[in-house]
This record gives C-alpha cells, structure tokens and sequence, in this order.
C-alpha cells in the first residue's frame, strides 16, 4: 500500500512540474500583438466659428470602418451625379483693382498666387465675375461709350475699354496663374444716353437703343478677346429690379426677353459670339422674372440658364426655376458679407446657403461679392455700398487681411476645381452639407454644423464609415 502510494505521489509531482512547466512557458512567451493602427484615409480642414481655427488641415485620424454605433449618418452616394461645377469666387470689381495695386510688387504677387494659384497655400479661385463699365464699387461712375449731354454715338464710334486698362491688366496677370479660370461679366448701365431718364442711376434702356446697346456687348467681348481674356458668360443686367443703385438700370422681365431675343442674341449669333447669355441676376424672391425670360421660346433658345442672388427670397428658388426649365444652367453670382456682421453668423449663414445651399440647388458656381477693399469698405461710387466687406482688406502697401468671405469660398474653391460633380449626400438635422467628385476621382464633403452645440457623425460611403466631431457654427471640408 505505502508503495502505491509513494507511486501516486511521484504521477502527481510530475503533472504538477509539467503543469509549472507550462505555466512558465506560458508568462515566458511573446505578447499578444498590438491591434493594427488605423490609416488615415480621410483628410479635412476646419474653420471654427470663433475664429480659433481657420482652414486648418486637422491631425485627426480617420479611417472607414463597419463598427456599428447609432450616431447620425451623411450618405455619400457617388451614383447619384448632378451638375457640373464651374467654380468659386468673387467679384473683381474696379475698387479691388485699385487696392490690390496699392501693394508692392511682392506682396500683391503673394496675395494673387495665395488667391489663384494651385500650390497648396492656394485656395484655388476659379470663377471671377467683372462689371462692363463701373459698379457701385469703382472709385468713378463710366461706361465705354460716355458722350457729351445731349449726344450721342449710335455707331459706338468713341467705344473704348481704357477706363477699365487696370483691371485688364489684372486680369492678365491673374490669367498667368489660372489661364482657365472663367469670367462672366455684368453691366450696372448702360451709356447714359441710351436711357430714358439721362441718369446713370435707374432709368430704362430706350427700345430705340436696343440694337445698338446689343452691338456694345459685342465690342466690349471682341475687345477684351483681343486682349487675350475670354469673358464665358454675360448677364444684361446686374439686378435689373434695383435702380436705385449708382450706376443701376431697371429692366422689366419683358423687357429683358425683348432685348435678348431679338437684339443680343441675333448680334452675338451673327458676329460668331459663343458667350453664354444669362438671364436675371438677382434676388431670389422674384423666380418668375428668370421664368417669365425662358418662357418666351425665341429668347430661350438664346439663353444658356439664370443667375441668382439672395438679399431677398430662399435658396430654393433656384430649384423651383431648374424644375420649370431642367435644361437650362443655373448659377449662383453675389452675396455681400456686410461691415457690421460677425465671423461666425456670417460663416454659418454662407456656408449654409451660398455654398451648400446653391450648389443643392443646382447651381453651377457660388461667387461671393466684393473681392478687397480698403479698411474703410471703399473705394465706391456716390451712392454706392458702404458697408460691403471684401474678402481682402487692404492695409496699405505691405499688409493685407483675410476676412470672413475668404474662408467662405475656400471651403470650396480649394477643394473642388471646375469640371467636378456634384453627387448625392444625405441632409441631417442641423449638418448641412454637400459633396462632389473631382476630375482626379476624390470626394470633396463640404458640412456646416448649423446648431450650437457639438455633433458627433458619421461619413458613410461604400458601406463603411468615419465617425468625426464638428463643433456648433463650424465648417468642415473633408476628402477621401
């Protein structure tokens, strides 16, 4: 018996040594591999509402996953296409002309390849829109054919584009940087002896004037061809329902579709003119002005579509003329940031409905107003916008300061160059949004938190998704 048990003991003291021996091998092994780092697979640049934070590229590391959380989804669907995108941008009127000269040779070359340039400091301006004569931020009141009182020139004999020398030249340097970017052009009046009242402030264009004024669109596109700048598209008239500007003009919707349909467009047709002709430009309020144009089918078939602004109305009235009129072109050509707004109002409310807004409305370009000024909102003419911030204000010869349209427009311009589409992205309680694809294949998401506090989300695309944090009254571009 005590044999056995001495034989039991020895069978246990051995399981217990291998049982040791196991366990030590166990403590003495590698450990557990570490999970595989997430890879960065979506870039994106924040601009904070409280200006802590201004199109800064974010370190945060974002990869697609398939882990299920219950946090609010942005769809992507890049299935979904919509229209072109012309571009982004301002309008370079004869006051930031002035200013922008006013720099050194460096620092305006500085500002121009920070605006218009392609490297990465660059936010990729592509759309500009110019005035055919003054607007009410040129330092002068002029058109190309001003005349003594009381005369006239009907051969438009004394036609001249040299009031406007500086900002041709300008152009052409800007032209250096993007030789593509696109330009439509607008007058604020005509010559004041085409008008019934002999004003350059309101009025209406005579209908004795009509063809001849047809022939000043004409000059002035083959001129500035001359000069090496292709102007893409036109409109008649710079807010055609407002003559109380200096210099405006009031031309009624029949008026405007009498004058393109059997004045503008059989002279541009004539004289082998490809400008597109743009119907309205301006408030969103009065969709039946652009409506009533296309609906006269001689006029129609010479304009290309209708540009909006939006100091009155909603955003969707752009849809509801895109939805009379499908195959027309829609395009979105001003809105002033204003000297007494605030960064962060102004950032929400832009992003909201100039960007996002228009181009969810089928929009084709989204331009915000004045392009620089100086520090006292000028130069303008007597009677002209006092209180219109540009992008870019002017501090002398050597300084210059980045304001809230600039950022507004960088959203976009930096990230999605003409020739992308917009695609389809779903709306979500207060993260508005938009997305396009570019030429080279990316995806550009354009959200705007429009609450006050900050949301969590998720970007989902392919079946996978980001999660991300976009704080109140902030604006994100992200691109994968």
């Amino acid at each position: 018996m005590k044999k056995n048990r001495n034989i039991k003991l020895l069978i246990v003291a051995s399981l217990t040594g291998i049982l040791v021996s196991c366990a030590q091998s166990s403590d003495n092994s590698s450990p557990a591999p570490t999970p595989t780092p997430v890879t960065n697979e979506v870039d994106f640049w924040l601009t904070n509402s409280d200006e802590s934070v201004k199109l800064e590229k974010q370190t945060t590391i974002l990869g697609f996953n398939t882990n299920y959380n219950t946090y609010t989804n942005i769809e992507v669907n890049d299935t979904q296409i919509f229209q072109a995108i012309d571009g982004f941008g301002y309008t370079l009127t004869g006051g930031s002309v002035d200013v922008i000269n006013s720099l050194t040779s460096s620092k305006k070359q500085q500002l121009l390849q920070e605006l218009f340039g392609s490297s990465t400091s660059s936010i990729g301006v592509s759309y500009l829109r110019i005035s055919i004569g003054a607007s009410d931020l040129n330092n002068t009141v002029f058109s190309y054919d001003d005349m003594p009182a009381g005369q006239t020139d009907v051969n438009l004999t004394n036609f001249s584009l040299t009031p406007d020398n500086q900002l041709i030249l300008l152009i052409k340097e800007i032209l250096l940087i993007n030789p593509n970017i696109k330009i439509m052009a607008a007058p604020w009046s005509p010559p004041v002896w085409m008008k019934d009242n002999n004003s350059t402030i309101g009025g209406s264009l005579q209908p004795q004037y009509y063809a001849t004024y047809a022939q000043y669109f004409v000059k002035y596109i083959q001129q500035m061809k001359l000069q090496n700048i292709t102007i893409n598209a036109i409109t008649p008239q710079n807010e055609p329902l407002n003559p109380a500007n200096n210099p405006s003009l009031y031309m009624s919707a029949l008026q405007q579709a009498d004058f393109i349909k059997n004045h503008l467009g059989p002279a541009f047709q004539t004289a082998g003119i490809t400008t597109k002709i743009v119907a309205y430009d301006h408030n969103c309020d009065v969709p039946q002005y652009p409506i009533t144009v296309l609906s006269d089918a001689t006029a129609n078939a010479f304009v290309d579509g209708s540009a909006f602004h939006l100091y009155a109305g909603d955003i969707s009235a752009l849809s509801t003329v895109h939805n009379s009129f499908p195959t027309k072109n829609i395009y979105f050509t001003e809105q002033y940031t204003a000297s007494s707004g605030s960064f962060g109002g102004d950032l929400k409310w832009h992003l909201k409905n100039v960007i996002i807004g228009s181009m969810r409305n089928w929009s084709k370009n989204a331009l915000e107003w004045n392009l620089a000024n100086n520090g006292a909102y000028g130069p303008n003419t007597p009677g002209g916008c006092t209180t219109c911030k540009g992008a870019i204000t002017i501090n002398g010869s050597d300084a210059y300061q980045k304001n809230v349209a600039y950022y507004i427009i960088a959203h976009a311009s930096k990230f999605v160059p003409a020739g992308s589409v917009r695609i389809g992205s779903s709306q979500s309680g207060n993260l508005n949004n938009v997305a396009f694809k570019t030429p080279s294949g990316k995806i550009a998401l354009i959200v705007e938190n429009d609450g006050t506090s900050s949301e969590i989300f998720n970007i989902k695309y392919n079946g996978k998704w980001v999660t991300t944090t976009l704080n109140g009254g902030s604006v994100a571009t992200y691109v994968f």
